[in-house]
């Protein structure tokens, strides 16, 4: 990143070996589910994995694409599979050259690189194996990626995460009449309002896209169609994937059942799918559901799909249609019908779901063509592409009534010679966390709510609600992010007790506010702030702002008992200390409730890659606790952005050096 090296610890490298082959009916989606579980429970944050053994053979390209594309998910810092005849016979179907695929084969295997049947397994620091016959169509949520469901359980564990979201204060059976489109219903818990085929990981998955595309064909078939108040989407990997849904002839038959092309890139699994249709969302607000979404993404993490769907599935692409029809995630596949045919006849998970040899026919429509000619004119754009405007200079036009882009502050009093490093003294807590708090609950990138700060902050720049997009569409504008910092509508911040959402405690008025309007005060005040949070802090994305904003609230130190490998370095690279509890100590274990102030005593002599710190938290009462933290700036080059205040004023000044200016 900017021209600087990523330098990291020497990783371990962990084996994964797959054995035998799908079974029918299953899919990449429901392997990589599994492998998702398995990882997280084994703890390979940090970690390589490389995927070997006989199971590879009968896995294609896009399949193997699938899996080592949710390494963020089960944590590792890669997980990659080697290169073999299969690798080959994927440059070829995409559309390159014999010269460019020949070039690959003879360097891979030069390097010892090229794997065989007869290639054996590397030496690891770890290993786990899974049979690949041992896999079986499943879910995972409603909450997390690694909490896989598999579907021949998926009522009984529904009707468990509803009790937990009731905690028996709801009612189980509530529902709420819905009319849309001259149809009525019942809105109920478990009511699937989002279903969309999105994300990278699945959706340039041939297999799991046409298997997509037969469901919609055999559903149609029977009659069943797609309640209005389910709102569908289609989002493919590339263009080449819609020439081949066509190709195929299931394109229509997605259609049919609504699943209507939408655009290409991140969508509902980035919390793009938009606002529900209003008459849904007024019955799921007025009867307090828990409402569902289901999607072929990767991410399905609190507050980041919608801010009305609490229970939020990751499924396969054939699995997201065949619930959009179900409609609920209150049904059995394997004993309950999906629908009824208009002959009054039930119509069963079973008589909709693809066959392997439906699947392969359906597999012909994918051609090297395809791949050749979409991309030949990858570049060009559309008309409204080709016509925009192009500033001319090399520097950038700042636009200050832009609510979109804005000057960063980044470099804002910024000296020559980075400042003697400092402990922190008298810093307070804004906000007290739990275990795996996610870079969306740092930093969302959905809906901004009318009455949160940012949405104010728009407001008062004459942005109407209906126009304020997402966080994510304006991660370009720092008022806007730093103000949904903390903002997850699903946060739980442990000073204000039973309340979700971006809302603390003021210490020591005791006043309850929103984060952004405490860290402000304490700004005025001159009083630096920690985070004080559990294990897996910033699991998820690695989203640079969920560091930019935290450093611009004006946190000096987290304090964890681990993290996410991307989060913590950009803490680092934003110039935040992450500090990390030692082993069996947490906050609960030595007593702490966020109301103390915080002394970090260690960084400003000798700081040094893991060097263990002193933190003294005083309590309203005057009681001390003590206890020692390690530094998480795990390599010199750490110490030196830290020292600097962050990479960007580390590199800044370099190439003030450099250029002798």
């Amino acid at each position: 990143m900017l021209g600087q090296p990523i330098s990291m610890l020497l990783p371990e490298v962990v084996g994964f070996r797959l054995t035998g082959r799908l079974p029918e009916g299953a899919t990449a989606t429901d392997l990589v589910l599994r492998v998702t579980q398995m990882l997280r429970k084994k703890g390979v944050v940090g970690k390589f994995v490389e995927f070997h053994g006989p199971g590879l053979d009968s896995l294609s390209l896009a399949d193997r694409a699938t899996i080592a594309n949710m390494a963020p998910e089960y944590g590792a810092t890669i997980g990659f599979f080697p290169i073999d005849d299969e690798t080959l016979a994927y440059l070829r179907l995409s559309g390159r050259v014999d010269e460019q695929v020949a070039l690959v084969e003879a360097y891979a295997r030069a390097q010892g690189l090229f794997r065989t049947a007869a290639t054996p397994a590397p030496e690891f620091t770890d290993t786990l194996e899974l049979d690949l016959g041992c896999v079986e169509p499943s879910l995972a949520g409603p909450k997390r990626p690694q909490d896989r469901v598999p579907l021949r359980t998926a009522k009984a564990a529904w009707q468990a995460s509803l009790a937990d979201y009731l905690k028996a204060k709801g009612d189980p059976a509530a529902s709420q009449p819905v009319e849309m489109d001259g149809q009525r219903g019942e809105l109920r818990h478990g009511s699937v309002v989002i279903a969309a085929i999105t994300s990278c990981t699945n959706t340039s998955n041939p297999s799991v896209m046409l298997g997509a595309g037969i469901v919609a064909r055999k559903a149609a078939a029977r009659g069943l169609r797609v309640k209005p108040w389910v709102k569908t989407s289609l989002a493919p990997g590339s263009k080449v994937v819609t020439r081949y849904l066509e190709d195929a002839g299931v394109l229509d038959d997605l259609a049919t059942l609504g699943f209507d092309l939408v655009g290409y890139g991140c969508t509902t699994c980035i919390g793009n799918s938009g606002p529900l249709p209003e008459p849904v969302a007024q019955a799921i607000e007025a009867g307090d559901l828990v409402a569902a979404a289901v999607l072929s993404g990767n991410r399905n993490f609190e507050g980041r799909v919608n801010p009305l769907t609490r229970a939020n599935y990751l499924a396969s692409p054939p699995l997201v249609v065949a619930y959009a029809v179900a409609g609920t995630m209150d049904f059995d596949p394997e004993k309950d019908p999906i629908g009824t045919d208009p002959q009054g006849k039930p119509v069963f998970f079973r008589d909709i779901w693809p066959t392997p040899a439906e699947v392969k026919e359906a597999l012909g429509a994918v051609s090297a063509e395809r791949f050749r000619a979409e991309y030949a004119r990858v570049f060009e754009g559309d008309a409204a592409w080709r016509e925009m405007p192009v500033p001319t200079g090399d520097r950038y036009a700042w636009d200050p009534a832009s609510t979109y882009i804005k000057s960063p502050p980044f470099f804002d009093g910024m000296t020559r010679e980075p400042a003697p490093l400092a402990d922190v003294q008298g810093a307070r807590v804004l906000a007290l966390l739990g275990d795996s708090i996610t870079t969306d609950h740092i930093s969302p990138a959905g809906s901004i709510k009318a009455d949160s700060p940012a949405g104010r902050y728009l407001i008062e720049h004459g942005v109407q609600p209906k126009d304020f997009n997402s966080y994510g569409a304006r991660r370009g504008n720092h008022e806007v992010m730093m103000r949904g910092t903390f903002a997850n509508i699903r946060l739980k911040n442990l000073l204000v007790p039973g309340v979700e959402g971006g809302v603390t405690t003021h210490m020591p008025s005791g006043e309850r506010m929103a984060i952004y309007d405490a860290a402000m005060r304490y700004q005025r005040d001159g009083v630096p702030l920690v985070i004080i949070a559990g294990k897996e802090y910033g699991t998820g994305s690695s989203r640079d702002w969920a560091a930019k904003g935290t450093m611009l609230l004006g946190v000096r130190a987290v304090i964890a008992e681990s993290y996410e490998r991307i989060h913590r370095s950009n803490l680092v690279g934003m110039g935040v200390m992450p500090l990390e509890f030692l082993p069996g100590e947490n906050a609960a274990s030595l007593g702490l409730t966020g109301e103390e102030t915080f002394d970090v005593e260690g960084l400003a002599a000798d700081l040094r890659p893991g060097k263990r710190v002193s933190v003294r938290a005083t309590a309203p009462d005057g009681k001390v606790t003590e206890f020692q933290a390690v530094a998480r700036v795990d390599t010199p080059d750490d110490v030196e952005y830290y020292r600097h205040g962050g990479l960007m004023p580390y590199v800044l000044r370099g190439l003030l050096a450099a250029g002798g200016a």
